[in-house]
């Protein structure tokens, strides 16, 4: 892999609340190369949006806080820089794409206002000059008739065209990471497909790395170099993606990929979806052994005591769990 853009080590970030501290994130570790676009997958309250917050320092104020690990970026731990220096880098070297675009959008600005205020702040250009680079950012991300739609409010576009405006807010800097939480989720498939090239696109020309998230496994094969899966705030599996939809080394993996729709006729196609079953664990109950164990067909009593370690299979796969072997031939 080439040099790490950013490199993630056993970072824990929990929420303190009156029933106890919830452990969202616990122990999670990745590195991102230049150039490459890792998923990171799971279900939801897996940690995946708690992680992408964490790096950014955005979580919210008293109730989270990251605990523990380390987050380096250009050569420096993002979490011992001031609120100053952390301003400096998000929307600048380190740009996110929200999961709403209506939410996250300011519905009283125009979407030229909101485009060139990250080139203001960072970049120091005139208004003039960052005006121009907000419709110069809108073209890039094939928003037609673009010197007019800077002046639209975001209850004028369509979501696609909403989620394009984000994906151009991002960009407008020319990050080095580029942080896409759920970035196709309220799109239909057609619009899904655009936004996705569209992304991939802009990555080959810029050249930043890509954090995408998401639940979908179908996002993550056709995006992502290597993918992480994450369940209840711990990474379970990591492989190269064409490796991982070949050889899933976790039952926790091979229940996502058992869920996913698949076309058939006959009694294929009036088979049952397969489902994982019981909930998800309780992320304030203490978790001595295996966070998947009491929903796995694999499970042993070691299993509920002992934590397995992330074991090494071999070209960059690893998988947390005891009974790969099993898992495997099955």
């Amino acid at each position: 892999m080439s040099e790490p853009v950013l490199s993630v080590e056993g970072l824990r970030t929990h929420f303190f609340t009156r029933d106890g501290i919830t452990r969202a994130v616990d122990g999670l570790s990745f590195v991102i190369g230049a150039g490459e676009t890792l998923g990171i997958v799971g279900e939801s309250g897996c940690g995946k949006s708690v992680t992408a917050l964490s790096i950014l320092r955005l979580l919210p104020p008293v109730l989270g806080r990251t605990v523990g690990g380390t987050v380096r970026f250009g050569g420096r731990n993002l979490l011992e820089l001031d609120e100053a220096a952390m301003r400096g880098i998000r929307g600048n070297r380190i740009a996110m794409v929200f999961q709403e675009p209506m939410t996250s959008l300011n519905p009283v600005l125009t979407v030229g206002d909101q485009i060139a205020e990250a080139v203001l702040i960072h970049q120091g250009k005139s208004r003039a000059e960052a005006w121009a680079r907000a419709a110069e950012m809108l073209t890039l991300v094939q928003i037609p008739d673009a010197a007019r739609r800077v002046h639209d409010y975001p209850h004028q576009l369509s979501g696609g065209m909403r989620q394009r405006v984000m994906i151009a807010i991002a960009l407008s800097c020319h990050p080095q990471l580029l942080i896409a939480d759920e970035p196709t989720t309220a799109l239909d498939v057609t619009i899904q497909a655009q936004i996705l090239r569209l992304m991939l696109e802009l990555k080959e020309r810029m050249g930043a790395a890509i954090l995408m998230i998401t639940h979908n496994l179908g996002v993550v094969a056709e995006t992502c170099q290597r993918v992480i899966v994450m369940y209840a705030g711990r990474k379970v599996e990591e492989a190269p993606v064409l490796d991982l939809f070949d050889r899933p080394l976790h039952p926790y993996t091979r229940g996502l990929m058992a869920s996913i729709p698949r076309r058939g006729t006959g009694a294929a196609r009036r088979r049952r979806l397969a489902e994982i079953p019981g909930i998800v664990p309780n992320l304030r109950d203490p978790m001595p052994g295996c966070a998947f164990a009491p929903r796995c067909a694999f499970a042993t009593d070691r299993c509920g005591t002992e934590a397995p370690p992330l074991d090494d299979h071999g070209g960059g796969h690893v998988a947390a769990c005891w009974h790969t072997g099993r898992v495997l031939a099955a």
